[in-house]
């Protein structure tokens, strides 16, 4: 006869779990009623406190819960309880990206209209390394159901154990090998590949890349670089690498430190296209004429980059398609269903700056 809801669990000690391991799919819900011998509802009465539960049945989920390692999924039950929803976007890092940054700004822009095509509302954040903390108090305080985290910059650790300790969210940034929480992000290493060949292909053999290559987007666009530059037979000079963090306001200082140093290069692959534009305004003000002595590749495909001159030749990411994938990850990681990862293609514009 199936046992009722409100029927004590024989206090027998259930089989000792193993820990989880790193990596390890998460446990969920309908795992510990199985195990329990109660149903899912049971279960999340259980775990949520509910007096309609005898407190020897809610004591004793409670400690299988908690020998397998499984933590309720704050967000969608906050989610389920409450009429307005909200979802949280949080923007990782100080300079290192700016939120005036057209690119994040065209993000940002596709993630709310999709929010508001499902009812929900968007509360916008930043969040700094020595605050990280913050993303999981968003949570568990019950102001957001899920969230949206924008960049990964050092935090990949940290949210790897958001993960494992079952928050709801998604992250905009590069699909690292071990990452246990679903990515949306452009394909950085074709990207970076397709820009230098473009170069190369132009008679380019003198070419420089301007990125932080210890970000982890920026890194896979190097990675590209570096591909492409082997394919072709070509030796790298580590003065043409200069590194550049996204969104860093000391954009032309940096710029100009790097051309007093009069290296020979016939063309740059700027990491960002704010990157770009900046160096073309450098490059001008030098009398170094774009595209016939220095071309000029940058990355994203922002608006600006088609109403500079000249045109701004770039690797496009489909902004309005990241927002919706942002969107619809979050919701199956809200659902608990197996994390996976959205990679977006990039593609090469031809403009005026490089042909």
């Amino acid at each position: 006869m199936p046992r009722t809801p409100n029927a004590p669990i024989p206090t027998a000690p259930a089989p000792a779990a193993p820990a989880p391991e790193k990596g390890r799919k998460r446990m969920q819900m309908a795992d510990i009623a199985r195990l329990a011998g109660v149903s899912a509802s049971t279960v999340s009465r259980a775990l949520s406190g509910s007096p309609l539960i005898p407190e020897a049945t809610r004591n004793r989920i409670t400690e299988l819960a908690n020998s397998l390692g499984y933590r309720v999924n704050v967000g969608a039950a906050n989610l389920r309880k409450r009429g307005v929803q909200t979802i949280g976007v949080v923007i990782l890092g100080d300079s290192m990206q700016m939120i005036s940054d057209p690119f994040l700004l065209s993000i940002l822009g596709s993630v709310a209209d999709t929010l508001d095509e499902r009812g929900m509302s968007l509360l916008l954040t930043r969040l700094k390394d020595n605050r990280k903390h913050v993303l999981s108090d968003l949570i568990e305080s019950g102001q957001v159901g899920g969230l949206i985290v924008i960049g990964q910059l050092t935090l990949h650790d940290y949210l790897n154990e958001l993960t494992r300790n079952g928050f709801p969210m998604v992250v905009w940034g590069a699909n690292l090998p071990d990452a246990l929480y679903p990515v949306v992000g452009g394909d950085n290493a074709m990207g970076g590949y397709l820009a230098t060949r473009h170069l190369i292909d132009h008679g380019c053999r003198r070419i420089a890349f301007f990125g932080d290559i210890s970000h982890p987007e920026a890194g896979l666009r190097y990675q590209g670089y570096a591909r492409a530059l082997q394919e072709a037979g070509i030796e790298q000079d580590p003065r043409l690498l200069q590194s550049f963090l996204f969104g860093d306001s000391r954009i032309r200082e940096v710029i100009d430190g790097w051309l007093d140093q009069n290296l020979a290069f016939d063309a740059i692959f700027a990491s960002s296209d704010v990157t770009a534009i900046s160096l073309m305004g450098s490059l001008n003000e030098r009398g170094l004429s774009i595209p016939s002595q220095v071309r000029l590749v940058g990355y994203d495909d922002i608006a600006l980059s088609e109403h500079v001159h000249p045109t701004l030749t770039t690797i496009r990411q489909p902004t309005g398609e990241a927002g919706r994938a942002l969107v619809d990850l979050l919701f199956e990681a809200l659902a608990g269903q197996p994390r996976r990862a959205i990679v977006l293609p990039a593609e090469l514009i031809r403009r005026e700056s490089s042909v």
